[in-house]
């Protein structure tokens, strides 16, 4: 089984971005190698997004980094979240302007300039009804300032007649609704975008491993300077010395903080989210988002071909790897949902997929749903630094602060020769940066795009979740036309996702390509043939 690392020509440096760096696959155990006999200036442990991106700007600093998963790379919560990029209205209520003000900057930053291939812009609808706990006045001013905070970037957040909404939005329950308030966000595939921030990482200097458990931490004099893992594959053990280890492991974060210190008190708290996957019963031209209490709001977002439901946001004082969707979960979703959404549109049957995330939230009382999605960067007694927290939206930004932070450090452990963050471009574009639908257009009908003929379909998913890397994969088809086919009849998905998946994306079960390379599972179609075939390609390189 191969990965991707990035080999350095001779004489460069990754710092900047302008490195002549490129990436060739190489294999577990060559990795782990690496792994093992070099000294890091930093190791990240944690593949969620937040140490992905924190990753992606240290390599891009200069610092010569490692980044290890006890899973799959956003096996987590990374690939559990609601798939926004969102300024956060429900903060304008409690007076949050500069911070909604901020998560629009970055979601901007994001769909514009870093990931406008993996960001696509939605429209919100948001439903007054009779007796509900907003009136139409309070949320019309309420979306025009959110969209005020945006530059207007998105339009002017106005009111609809609830007719016109109706037409867009067909399964619209009408009976009782006054007026919609509208205003616009983005959306995500947030595995994806994790993905293309590890090869971005990659492609600036870093080594990266997935499925690789820590089962403990180096320490000379007293100072945490590594880890001892494992692969979960191969059950090989090896080890990583670093002169900085970062925890990044999400709901984690404590489990791996009482290796440091075993008296650690806790640092965070669990909130678990859960999302439900629905068949679509008719076209969406936007997206509900419905106040359910003076704080929670319930989404309807049309999503992949889909219909994604959620979200619930509740205490979690369980295993993180035991998080689920229960069936409280599902009813308490499709009657929320039941609000805004008609009933032909919500029966079980329709359902594909469910998911649970936990959200890590700062220690302390209170109701979880008013609680901020802030980052909570501490210091152990070891010298490890763990981090969590925070929201999808300002990934980027928060790479970019941790950096600032371990920079900062008392004693300068990470040293000086390297780019401070401050000095590297603040929007630096993920791989794959393009216009989806120049794209799209090209792998239809410019006869200079290699390969078979596509379909529509398959033309515009790859468009919108590899961007320009999707000529890559056409060029695979034409290799091997067989890997043009479909993985299955009712996806867009061809089986040269599969390859490249495996070759380029460090896929390495079913389960990686199903759930998180591809949108199979989430459609329902991860059949056990499905599963199989897949798990076929992925042992015959």
């Amino acid at each position: 089984m191969t990965t991707l690392q990035s080999v350095p020509a001779l004489g460069t440096h990754p710092a900047n971005g302008s490195a002549a760096f490129h990436v060739k696959a190489v294999g577990r155990a060559e990795t782990r190698e690496q792994l093992s006999k070099a000294t890091y200036d930093l190791l990240v442990i944690g593949g969620g997004i937040l140490g992905i991106s924190t990753a992606w700007h240290a390599a891009q600093s200069g610092l010569r980094v490692a980044l290890v998963d006890s899973g799959d790379f956003a096996g987590a919560t990374s690939s559990a979240s609601s798939k926004l990029l969102h300024g956060g209205l429900r903060y304008l209520q409690t007076g949050a302007v500069k911070l909604v003000a901020e998560n629009h900057f970055e979601r901007r930053a994001v769909s514009r300039q870093v990931a406008p291939h993996l960001a696509n812009p939605l429209t919100f609808y948001l439903p007054v009804y009779k007796g509900g706990p907003h009136g139409a006045a309070k949320l019309g001013a309420g979306v025009f300032a959110y969209s005020a905070l945006s530059a207007f970037g998105d339009g002017v957040g106005h009111l609809l007649s609830p007719s016109k909404a109706a037409q867009d939005v067909p399964e619209l329950r009408t009976d009782n609704l006054k007026a919609v308030a509208v205003y616009g966000d983005d959306q995500m595939n947030d595995s994806r975008m994790a993905l293309m921030t590890v090869r971005a990482a990659v492609e600036s200097g870093a080594t990266v491993l997935n499925h690789a458990e820590v089962t403990g931490l180096r320490f000379t004099r007293g100072r945490v300077t590594g880890a001892e893992l494992r692969d979960r594959l191969s059950g090989d053990e090896f080890g990583v010395s670093a002169r900085l280890v970062l925890n990044a492991t999400g709901p984690w974060v404590d489990h791996l903080r009482k290796m440091e210190d075993p008296d650690a008190e806790p640092s965070i708290r669990l909130s678990k989210g859960a999302h439900l996957v629905l068949k679509r019963t008719s076209p969406w031209k936007a997206a509900l988002a419905t106040p359910i209490d003076k704080y929670r709001i319930t989404f309807a977002l049309p999503w992949e071909d889909m219909l994604l439901l959620g979200t619930t946001d509740e205490e979690y004082e369980g295993d993180p790897a035991d998080v689920s969707v229960t069936e409280k979960d599902i009813a308490q979703i499709l009657d929320e949902a039941a609000f805004s959404v008609r009933d032909k549109q919500l029966t079980r049957d329709l359902i594909t997929y469910s998911f649970a995330g936990l959200r890590v939230l700062p220690g302390g009382p209170g109701n979880t749903s008013k609680a901020k999605r802030e980052t909570v960067v501490t210091e152990g007694r070891g010298g490890m630094l763990s981090v969590a927290g925070g929201k999808w939206t300002t990934f980027r930004h928060i790479g970019r602060t941790v950096m600032k932070q371990l920079e900062s450090l008392p004693g300068r452990p990470l040293g000086e020769d390297f780019e401070p963050i401050s000095a590297l471009p603040k929007k630096l574009p993920l791989p794959g940066v393009a216009n989806p639908r120049a794209v799209a257009h090209r792998l239809l009908v410019d006869g200079s795009a290699p390969g078979p003929r596509m379909a529509a379909d398959t033309a515009r998913h790859l468009a919108t979740h590899y961007g320009s890397l999707a000529f890559d994969i056409a060029r695979l088809t034409n290799d091997n036309p067989e890997l043009a086919e479909r993985v299955h009849e009712d996806a867009p998905e061809i089986w040269a996702q599969v390859v490249y998946a495996r070759d380029n994306e460090w896929a390495e079960t079913a389960d990686d390509v199903l759930r998180r390379r591809t949108t199979l599972t989430i459609r329902g179609l991860a059949n056990d043939e499905v599963r199989g075939k897949v798990q076929d390609l992925l042992d015959n390189k």
